[in-house]
C-alpha cells in the first residue's frame, strides 16, 4: 500500500513540475526556414502572391489527395483566401487568408486552423547574387496553458520539415 502512495506521490509531484515548468516556456513559437532560388524576385513572387499557385508546391497537398479546397477573392494578393477540409491528421482543417503583399518582396498571411488555434505565416523574397533568398515563416501563439507551450517546443521540428520540402518544390517549379 505505500509503494501506491508513493508512486501516485511522485506522478503528482512530476505533473506539477512539468506545468510549472511549461509556464516558463515561450508562449509565442516561430519558425523560418529559407532557399535560394535561381531565379529574379518577380520569377518567385507570382508563385507565392496567390495561394492557388501556392497548392501546386504547398508540402501538405500530397499528404491527403482527397483534401477538398476551395479559393474565394480575387486570384492573387489581398484578399486570395483558401479553405481546406481533410480527414488527415497532419493536414486537418483550416483557411489562409493574403493580408498583405508588397510586390517581389514580402507576403503576408493569417493561418486558422479552427480548434487548434490561428497562426501568421509570410514569405520573404530578398535579391542575392542572381537569384532570390526565400524565406518562409510562421509565428504561432501557443496560449497561456502550460500544455500548448510544451508543444511549442515541437513546432520548429513538425513545421520546419514540411517548410523544407516545400521550398525544395517551389525551387524546382520555379528554376524548372
Amino acid at each position: 500500500m505505500r509503494q501506491i502512495r508513493n508512486i501516485l506521490i511522485g506522478l503528482v509531484a512530476l505533473v506539477a513540475v512539468a506545468a510549472l515548468v511549461g509556464m516558463f516556456l515561450p508562449r509565442y513559437v516561430s519558425v523560418e526556414r529559407d532557399v535560394v532560388i535561381d531565379a529574379a524576385p518577380e520569377a518567385v513572387f507570382p508563385h507565392v502572391a496567390s495561394l492557388q499557385a501556392f497548392s501546386e508546391w504547398s508540402p501538405w497537398g500530397d499528404l491527403d489527395p482527397d483534401m477538398a479546397v476551395t479559393y474565394s477573392g480575387p486570384e492573387e494578393g489581398v484578399g486570395n483566401v483558401m479553405e481546406w477540409t481533410s480527414e488527415h491528421p497532419n493536414v486537418g482543417n483550416g483557411r489562409q487568408e493574403i493580408l498583405e503583399a508588397v510586390e517581389n518582396e514580402s507576403v503576408r498571411t493569417a493561418l486558422d486552423f479552427g480548434d487548434m488555434g490561428t497562426a501568421e505565416a509570410w514569405w520573404r523574397l530578398t535579391p542575392e547574387g542572381d537569384g532570390t533568398r526565400v524565406v518562409w515563416g510562421l509565428t504561432a501563439d501557443m496560449g497561456s496553458g502550460p500544455v500548448g507551450r510544451w508543444f511549442g517546443l515541437m513546432m520548429d521540428g513538425w513545421v520546419g520539415a514540411d517548410y523544407e520540402r516545400g521550398l525544395g518544390r517551389l525551387q524546382a517549379i520555379v528554376e524548372g
